[in-house]
C-alpha cells in the first residue's frame, strides 16, 4: 500500500464571499496536486467564512448543493480528493459540517459537528448525532472530525476503535487555546494510534483570532508537516506501512480494559 501525500490548506479565505474562497481552494488544489497530493483539506467553515452571524443561513447549503458541485468539479480537474468545511442545510436545520469528495468528483461522506463550541455556534447549528464516520481513500480508512470534538477523548477513541486510520479534523481553532495544535493534537494521535490532521483557519475574523499552527501527526506523535500563523499550503505522506508497524508495538488499544470503563458514560 502506498503513502498517501496530503495537504492542509491554512486559510481563512474572505469571510462571506463563495466565489472567492472557492478561487482560493482551486489554487490550493492545484498547488497540492504538483507537490503529489492525493487529498488537500481545508479548514472548518471554509466555504462561507467562520465568523458570518446572520449570514450562516443565507449562505448554507445542501450537501449537494451548487457548492458542492463547485468542489467536486475542482477535485476531479486536478486530479486529488477534497475535503472542506461549509455550513450544510437539510431542510429548516442547519449544520456545521465537513464533506470529502475524492478525486473523480465522487462525494464520498458528510460529517456534522457533534459538539458545538460556545454561544456562537450553539445559536446558528444544530449539533450532529453520528461521532463515527468514515470513507475509504487510496486504502486508508479516513475518519472526519470539526474542531472542538477532538478535544473529548471519546470521540477519538470511537474512531480509532472503529478502524480510523486517517482522521481529517478542519479547525477554526482560536486563542488563547493554541495548546491544542501544539499539545492535545499529537497526543491524540499517539494514544489513538492514527494518522491526525489539524487544519485550521488564520488571522483576525469578527471577534476571533485564528492561530493557525495546522498540523499532520503521526501515531508516534511526531508532527510530520507543521504550519506557521499566517497562510500557509503544507504536505507530508501518511505511511500506511509506519501505521501498520506502530500499531504492532503500541499497546494502548489492546491493553484496554473495558469492562472498568461502565462508569464513563
Amino acid at each position: 500500500m502506498t503513502s498517501l501525500h496530503t495537504a492542509l490548506l491554512q486559510s481563512s479565505g474572505r469571510p462571506g464571499d463563495v466565489a472567492h474562497n472557492l478561487r482560493v481552494l482551486e489554487d490550493a488544489a492545484r498547488a497540492a496536486a504538483a507537490q503529489g497530493a492525493g487529498l488537500l483539506t481545508a479548514p472548518e467553515m471554509f466555504l462561507t467564512g467562520y465568523a458570518i452571524g446572520a449570514d450562516v443561513p443565507k449562505l448554507a447549503e445542501p450537501a449537494d448543493g451548487p457548492s458542492a458541485d463547485a468542489v467536486a468539479k475542482i477535485a476531479a480537474d486536478h486530479g486529488l480528493a477534497i475535503a472542506y468545511g461549509f455550513p450544510e442545510r437539510d431542510g429548516d436545520t442547519v449544520y456545521n459540517a465537513v464533506q470529502l469528495i475524492d478525486a473523480r468528483g465522487e462525494r464520498l461522506a458528510t460529517y456534522r459537528k457533534t459538539h458545538l463550541f460556545g454561544c456562537f455556534e450553539r445559536e446558528w447549528f444544530t449539533p450532529g448525532d453520528r461521532p463515527v464516520v468514515q470513507a475509504e481513500l487510496g486504502g486508508l480508512r479516513i475518519g472526519l472530525m470539526i474542531c472542538y470534538d477532538v478535544e473529548f477523548p471519546e470521540n477519538v477513541r470511537a474512531h480509532a476503535l472503529a478502524g480510523t486510520d486517517l482522521l481529517l479534523v478542519p479547525t477554526a481553532q482560536m486563542h488563547p487555546f493554541q495548546f491544542v495544535a501544539e499539545s492535545l493534537v499529537p497526543v491524540r494521535a499517539f494514544e489513538n494510534q492514527m494518522y491526525l490532521a489539524y487544519v485550521n483557519r488564520t488571522g483576525p475574523e469578527g471577534e476571533f483570532e485564528f492561530v493557525g499552527l495546522s498540523t499532520l501527526v503521526g501515531p508516534d506523535g511526531v508532527a510530520r508537516a507543521r504550519a506557521g500563523r499566517g497562510e500557509e499550503l503544507v504536505c507530508a505522506a501518511v505511511d500506511p506501512a509506519f501505521l501498520a508497524a506502530s500499531r504492532e508495538t503500541n499497546p494502548y488499544l489492546s491493553d484496554r480494559r473495558p469492562e472498568l470503563y461502565g462508569s464513563l458514560v
